[in-house]
């Protein structure tokens, strides 16, 4: 079966990755005159307006019995961020919808995590030899005091990870070191700087109906994969193939004792601290009444008192 490939181009991703790979991606489908139409974001969530457009006339469902000639294939050549967005716009729409991903990105956890190649081209490759679609586990979250609903392909955090994306995301320098490619700086100064200023806060976690309080809660994620912050394994046990959740948290402690659990989780041997908790399930439940940065797929939800519900679904990825 031929494809039509629908490129939505995030040309500032990964501080300008993404225009580059656009240029090589649509050079070497000019090469094996495979037809192409592509949409490039100009502002944001403008991706958003681009996908639900094409949902609505142009891509379809993948069924094994499909008999068509040229199927429309939807490609997403951009960071998590991207990809989150692009997710969350076919929310309304058929899950089997599928989507074609070439990593571009700063982080691009997304892609380490489930087996896709880094780099754009080995990406595009992989995308071209694929048959069909592999189904992969993505989080589903429901906020109830803010009354949200939505999906994500990474991890949810709440916490200290959270805080460091949005030091990140407002700090003076971040503009001016992406002018020059050293974005990364912009957001190690913004970890240096939360993990002296953010403090403990009290959460509840409810797992399979049993309810667990901690006093000191400081880093809490919920993973469908092994990564989180551009590669950190934070929980290598998590299958993305698999409708279960990891669940971690960090509680407070002293930075000499936060410096060595870095080191352990370098090596992955975090499970080793008593102050790293590890659970799975595939649901979960989080309270926190003190506000808190939240973050799903980095991108801030805002700082506020949560009641997060978790869970997870099937969606397809061509690749």
């Amino acid at each position: 079966m031929k494809k039509h490939f629908y490129l939505v181009i995030n040309e500032n991703a990964g501080s300008g990755t993404g225009s580059k790979a656009a240029e090589k991606i649509i050079k070497q489908l000019q090469t094996a005159n495979i037809d192409y139409t592509t949409f490039y974001t100009d502002h944001a969530g403008h991706e958003i307006e681009i996908v639900q457009k094409l949902a609505e006339d142009t891509l379809i469902p993948w069924t094994a019995e499909l008999d068509i000639e040229l199927f429309p294939l939807l490609v997403v050549l951009g960071g998590d961020g991207t990809l989150h967005s692009v997710l969350n716009a076919l929310l309304a729409f058929d899950p089997n919808i599928p989507i074609g991903y070439i990593p571009c990105g700063s982080g691009n956890d997304f892609a380490r995590g489930v087996g896709i190649e880094k780099q754009a081209e080995k990406a595009f490759f992989q995308l071209l030899k694929a048959e069909k679609p592999q189904e992969i586990q993505v989080i589903t979250y429901a906020e109830s005091i803010q009354e949200e609903i939505g999906l994500a392909v990474n991890n949810i955090g709440i916490g200290l990870d959270a805080a460091i994306v949005n030091a990140a995301n407002t700090s003076a320098s971040k503009h001016a070191l992406n002018k020059f490619n050293m974005g990364s700086l912009s957001y190690i100064f913004s970890i240096l700087k939360v993990l002296f200023t953010q403090k403990g806060f009290p959460i509840l976690v409810e797992i399979n109906g049993k309810k667990i309080e901690f006093d000191q809660a400081f880093l809490c994620t919920v993973t469908n994969h092994p990564y989180f912050g551009g590669g950190v394994p934070i929980a290598p046990v998590a299958d993305p193939r698999k409708p279960v959740l990891d669940f971690v948290l960090v509680e407070r402690i002293n930075m000499f004792k936060i410096f060595w659990l870095i080191i352990l989780l370098i090596q992955k041997k975090q499970m080793n601290s008593k102050y790293f908790h590890h659970y799975q399930s595939s649901k979960f439940r989080i309270v926190s009444t003190i506000p808190q940065y939240v973050h799903a797929d980095g991108e801030i939800l805002g700082k506020r008192s949560t009641d997060i519900s978790f869970g997870t679904e099937t969606r397809l990825f061509w690749f």
